[in-house]
């Protein structure tokens, strides 16, 4: 979370100078070449790694990854980190309301009822009908549906396929998608840019790993938790790199959110703990 925080607050400073596609294509050409290398070096090889036992499900997890960076860089041009990811930290408790269809996972009643109060504080920062709502911030809010139906296939597809073959579709489509709508577009970088691009695709895939990892071995409900790190850290960064401090509504409706996602995280945790001590 630290990493894609760090990441955010860099696509924040070179957004407004560059294209959305040509920032994506920097970053995914730097995630396969990380990719290849990890494959390469594993057991099953590079070209093995490429073969999915579920294509059709890994190429639209791809896609559906490179979309919500796209949505989260234009949402990062024009709304404040804090803004766009207290909204954003809604996609946990997405993850919960998906896993029981998608995965089979069980959700009880309080943990619907921690979803839906997790939604209202997303309306709290949103003010629909009270002539303040910005609607840029409808941005992160589809980002966020994105990211918790992309973690969502991400856990699916670990079920039959390896951390390799993951990574390297990712990187892979990424590229393509990137390649093109960024080529046509492209503007060449000055050293200074270079170095901040270069900067977003090396914590881009840090964070990437780092999360296909964790996902292929704790249920998606399970790590929920360590997602709202992020928001301290963007509000942090925010603060110390862009002087924008939350308002009050934003810190109102974030701390919503972020209580229904734990309380539903420790609903989850008791569950869990009940089913493990019964013969």
């Amino acid at each position: 979370m630290l990493c894609f925080a760090s990441m955010d607050a860099a696509t924040k400073l070179i957004t407004l100078h560059y294209g959305v596609a040509q920032i994506l294509l920097v970053r995914y050409v730097v995630f396969l070449v990380f990719a290849m290398a990890l494959a390469r070096r594993s057991r099953t090889g590079l070209a093995r790694s490429w073969k999915s036992r579920r294509p059709w499900l890994q190429g639209a997890r791809a896609v559906l990854a490179v979309a919500e960076n796209g949505t989260f860089v234009i949402a990062f041009r024009y709304l404040p980190l804090a803004d766009t990811h207290a909204v954003a930290a809604s996609s946990p408790l997405i993850v919960v309301a998906l896993s029981a269809p998608l995965l089979g996972e069980r959700v009880g009643l309080d943990r619907w009822a921690a979803v839906v109060a997790g939604f209202l504080g997303v309306l709290v920062i949103l003010r629909p009908g009270f002539g303040a709502m910005d609607p840029w911030l409808l941005l992160p809010l589809a980002g966020a549906a994105q990211w918790g139906l992309y973690q969502i296939f991400l856990r699916l597809c670990s079920r039959s396929d390896s951390n390799e073959t993951t990574l390297l579709w990712s990187a892979g489509v990424g590229v393509v998608l990137a390649a093109v709508f960024g080529v046509p577009q492209w503007i060449p970088p000055d050293a200074s840019a270079w170095a901040l691009l270069l900067l977003i695709a090396l914590l881009g895939t840090l964070g990437h790993v780092a999360l296909t990892v964790a996902l292929a071995v704790a249920e998606a409900a399970a790590i929920q938790p360590y997602s709202y790190t992020l928001l301290l850290w963007v509000s942090t960064l925010g603060v110390l790199l862009f002087g924008a401090v939350p308002d009050l509504w934003t810190i109102v409706g974030g701390a919503v959110v972020v209580a229904s996602g734990l309380f539903a995280w420790w609903r989850e945790r008791l569950a869990t703990r009940r089913i493990g001590t019964l013969p």
